[in-house]
């Protein structure tokens, strides 16, 4: 299985990569107290950086707002996940504790300010796919019962029919969920401009080296660009 990028999405946005960490035979669980901490250095150093005021200019965060009102999505009704992670950490509210592989995820996400997205691949049974939606896939949001469908053209995360991020980098469903027992992972570092290339190199090295660190197991790295669209899962 692979997972690939169509070329609709670099048709829009040429400049788009997404970096890649896979890993499997993993040990997830409770993060340890190092970890935790970890975290709340970086929420204190995002804190002395930004203010809620300024948050939209700041160039990373900008960059993917744009794309959104490119594709006709609003960015103040849909934020960007590391833009909305970026916004509850403003507010003094500590990320909770959730898992090693969740945790050390959104420590790197506010550390350079880029959307990271972590799905579980255990259980995966076709290729996943960043491409346009054609209204008829399915997505179950996590945290609900609720059943919906994307917009004809949005562009989704997806396995098959099944869809497991909407509106590109928003939001993640119940199919791929990180759970306690999970042991096999594959994380997205979505970059747009002014995002570097030595930059991604950077940030999915530091995801590798954490989850070596702390949940062990055998992991690959790669990039996904324009002209190399696709990675053996």
């Amino acid at each position: 299985m692979k997972i690939k990028i169509a070329p609709e999405v670099f048709a829009k946005f040429p400049a788009y990569r997404r970096g890649l960490v896979i890993a499997h035979g993993i040990q997830n669980g409770p993060s340890p107290d190092e970890l935790i901490a970890d975290l709340r250095e970086a929420e204190a150093a995002l804190c002395a950086q930004l203010s809620p005021e300024n948050v939209a200019t700041h160039p990373k965060i900008e960059s993917w707002r744009e794309a959104y009102r490119a594709l006709g999505v609003k960015p103040t009704e849909f934020r960007p996940s590391m833009e909305a992670l970026v916004r509850r950490v403003l507010k003094k509210d500590p990320l909770p504790a959730i898992s090693k592989i969740v945790d050390l995820g959104n420590l790197v996400s506010i550390r350079h300010l880029v959307p990271i997205g972590a799905h579980a691949i255990d259980q995966l049974t076709a290729d996943m796919d960043l491409r346009a939606a054609t209204g008829a896939e399915i997505f179950e949001p996590f945290g609900s019962e609720a059943v919906e469908h994307p917009n004809p053209g949005e562009i989704i995360f997806a396995e098959g029919q099944t869809v497991l991020t909407r509106r590109w980098t928003w939001r993640q469903s119940k199919q791929t969920l990180i759970l306690p027992e999970t042991t096999a992972v594959e994380f997205n570092v979505d970059a747009l401009p002014p995002v570097t290339d030595e930059e991604i190199k950077a940030i999915f090295e530091e995801i590798a080296e954490l989850m070596r660190k702390y949940c062990g197991g055998e992991l690959r790295s790669g990039v996904l660009t324009r002209e190399n669209p696709s990675l053996e899962l």
